[in-house]
This record gives C-alpha cells, structure tokens and sequence, in this order.
C-alpha cells in the first residue's frame, strides 16, 4: 500500500505547520497549526482543508506554539475526533495556549464588532473556547523515546528537539508494501549551548528527512546575549524609562527572565521591578516549573541547590485590570507581554501607551515573520496600525540577536550530520522561499542526496523515492 505525503502548511512560510500522511484509507497530520503574517496567509486559516477532518485518525504534534498547535480547535470544529497524541509537557501547555487563543480569538472579534473597523458584518473568531475545550478532551501524553503503535501501519516516538519545553522530533515508521519506510519530521530544531532549554537529541538514521528551515539562509549573531542587555536597558531604566519586551509566552519569557536575573543579581543592570503582563505565561511558568529536570531545561535554573528561573523582583499579572494599571505606572520597570511577533494580546495596549515616549526602550527578540508588527518595527517603521488606529513609534527599538529558539544555518547543518547516513529524500520546509532555498542548496552540497525546498500542496509518495532493500 503506497504512502503519500502533501504539504498543505509551512510551505514556502514559516507559519501553518501542517502536513498530511495518508496510507489506503488511513490519515494523519503533523502538526495542525495557525498561519500567521500577511493578510493572504491568515486567510488560510479559514480556507477548507483538501482532507475530509473527520477521516484523520489523528495528529502527531511537536510542541505547542500556535504556528503547530493553534488549527487544532479549528480541525475539531470542522468535524476532526481522533487522537492528538504529545509529550506531557505539550499537552499541558497546549491547555494553556490553545484556551488562551480561544479567548482571543472572541475578544478580538467582540471588539471588532464594538469599535466597527473589521470589513466583516458581523465579526465571527475563527474557533471558539468550546472547540479548543473539545481539542483538549482529545490529547493524549507519549513520553519521549517511547514508540507508540498509532494503527494503520504507523507507529511513532517523540524525541526532544531542545526547541522549548516538550519539544519533539518525531519518527515514523510506516508500512509501504513489504517493507517499512521511516520518517523524521524535525519539528523546530533548538539551538545548541543556549540558556534554559537543552540541545537538539541526535538525527535518528531515516529514508525520508522533513527538516524546518526558519534560518536556513542565516547565521546568529556571535554577540553576547549578556552584552545585548546591559547598554540599551541601562541607559533606559537609568532614565526612568520602561522596557517593553514583546515576548512569547512558553520559552521566551522565562528565557528573558532567566537571564534578567544573571545580570541583575550581577550588577550589571539596575534592580527594578519586572512585571509580566500576560496569564499564558504566568501559567506556562507554573507548567516549566514542575518539569525543572536534566531531561527538559538546562542546568542554567540549577543554583545552590535550588530550581529557580525568575529574579526576585518579578511581579506577575493575569487579570485585564492589572493589566490596565500598569499603563499607569511610571518607569524604570521592564514589561514583558504577549505576544512575540506583535500579532495580538496585552503587548498592543501597551505599545498604543508607551511607543510615542522617547524615553523608552521596545526590545524585539526572535524571528518575525512577514507582515507582523514585528517585522514592521525591526524593518524602521515609523507607525504601527493597532485596534484601527495608526500609532506613533518614537521610543526606540532594539533588535535582541541570539535569542531565537530555532537553530540556524550552521546549527540545522551540525543537527543533520549527527548521523553520518543521510537521507535518501529530504523534504525542506517551514521557511521563507529564500531561506527554504538556501538550507536545500546547502544539504545537498553536504549530503549528494535528493532534496527538495517544497511548495504548498506539494504532494509526494515516498516509496518512489526511497529504493527498495536488495
């Protein structure tokens, strides 16, 4: 029986993780997630998926940010009710992640509706807090390393990718004909030699490689991450200024806080308060907390004994009020709010309050991807559009180098040399065309195999490009 593979998200952009396995009658997806940016990709969201969602058996999901996760409740509310199978530490993010998004999602169409600027009459969210409840009922925990029999002639295990908390590789196996054919979806590859999070486990040998590409075309800056902090934040905060850090809520916010306390409890920035504006990660932190092992985090929250992320100054914020109060307060602090690429969340109301101040300091970390505010801002803009209005950037941006939580170029190249066999067919995906390119060009340079930077809708049956044992 031939196994066939399409590429119905994460083709040719970084965002709408979503690939499709089907073998006779029997589906799966990798991944299911939003997309996100320009106009014409968040419209894909809305779009009816090429598959019938009730015939999918289920999904294999790598971790929970929303460009992997954030579809699920959407899947289930076109008629999906299998399995969605994750590490422990996902499954209990993914509550967090994907209820807030819900939440979002509603408030952002009410308010749409209250203020008039949204074309649609009346604004509708693209799924609801009960359809993410129903995608949670469906989640099942897999530990790391532990092959699961999915049915169907696929089996599968979770292997860390040092991406962020409960991040996987996964493997597959899967039945074609007389033999069995393995794939590795690389899911986000982490960084090596970073704060918080551990290194990428090894390449596991495989026929079929999909491997991400966000970086594919770029080196991280060899810049110290401590040396980033030290000259922009003092001189804002010596000033009385506030820095706002927009800031994703699983990973990046305790990355940043983790290293906030190294140089305060250093004397290397002023001790003043640090307020995180945002209830995922408040809760997500709860979540890292009770995984503080060698398995999932670093040794960097090991100190004295202790398990401890956060400096003592953190004051954490979860209710709108809070939230409002904090426009109100003068600086020095440091905020940090949701969300990373500036597409929603708390981060917004406080850009329309403090970005027309000079005195203050807006940090921008990690990728941005086309056509979010993000990408705006690294990119000189000298206005932002928020909640319908055009708002003033005179505070000044700093671009923070180094703290991006995918590998890149150099890291994606070490990652697949882990394993000196290389694959007979290597799929390229989950970055920009250029960056896509670029990592394809370079692995076929190293490896002398079959690669392929892929398009959306793509559509392949592995069998034919793997060769048949002898």
């Amino acid at each position: 029986m031939k196994v066939y593979l399409t590429f119905q998200g994460a083709a040719g952009t970084v965002t709408g993780s979503r690939y499709h396995l089907s073998r006779g009658k029997a589906q799966y997806l990798l991944d299911a997630g939003l997309f996100q940016g320009l106009k014409r990709l968040r419209e894909r969201n809305w779009a009816p998926p090429a598959f019938p969602p009730r015939s999918v058996k289920g999904v294999l999901l790598t971790h929970c940010h929303l460009d992997h996760a954030g579809w699920l409740p959407r899947l289930v509310s076109l008629g999906f009710q299998g399995t969605i199978w994750a590490t422990p530490a996902t499954v209990e993010l993914a509550e967090i992640i994907l209820k807030d998004a819900a939440k979002l999602q509603e408030e952002d169409a009410a308010y749409a509706n209250r203020k008039g600027f949204s074309r649609h009459r009346p604004a509708l969210p693209l799924f609801t807090s009960e359809d993410a409840r129903k995608t949670l009922r469906l989640m099942r925990s897999i530990e790391f390393e532990t092959w699961t029999d999915l049915g169907h002639g696929f089996r599968a295990r979770w292997i860390n990718s040092g991406h962020i908390l409960g991040a996987a590789m996964i493997e597959l196996r899967v039945e074609s004909g007389r033999r069995e054919i393995s794939v590795l979806f690389s899911g986000d590859v982490g960084r090596y030699d970073m704060p918080l999070h551990v290194d990428p486990s090894p390449r596991s040998p495989t026929d079929v490689l999909i491997i991400e590409s966000t970086y594919g075309d770029r080196i991280h800056p060899d810049v110290s991450v401590d040396d980033q902090f030290v000259k922009p934040f003092g001189k804002t905060l010596r000033n009385g200024g506030v820095v706002l850090i927009p800031a994703f809520s699983v990973g990046r916010s305790q990355l940043v806080t983790l290293i906030l306390r190294r140089l305060m409890e250093g004397g290397k920035i002023p001790e003043v308060p640090i307020h995180i504006d945002s209830p995922m990660a408040v809760r997500a932190t709860e979540v890292y907390s009770r995984f503080l092992d060698e398995e999932n985090v670093d040794a960097d929250v090991f100190e004295d004994g202790r398990r401890r992320l956060f400096p003592e100054r953190v004051r954490l914020h979860v209710s709108t009020k809070e939230s409002k109060r904090l426009n109100e307060r003068r600086g020095p602090f440091i905020l940090i709010a949701g969300s990373g690429m500036m597409t929603g969340g708390r981060i917004l109301h406080h850009l329309r309050a403090r970005a027309d101040d000079p005195r203050n300091l807006i940090c921008v970390s990690g990728y941005q991807a086309e056509g979010t505010r993000g990408r705006d801002l690294v990119n000189g803009a000298e206005h932002l559009r928020i909640h319908g209005r055009d708002i003033r950037i005179r505070a000044r941006v700093a671009r923070l180098g180094g703290f991006s939580a995918h590998a890149d170029a150099e890291e994606l190249i070490r990652w697949l040399e882990t394993d000196p066999t290389p694959p007979a067919a290597t799929f390229v995906t989950h970055g920009e065309p250029r960056a896509a390119r670029s990592l394809a060009e370079s692995i076929g340079k190293k490896t002398g195999s079959w690669v392929r930077a892929v398009d959306l809708n793509d559509r392949f049956e592995l069998g034919s490009l793997v060769p048949t044992p002898e």
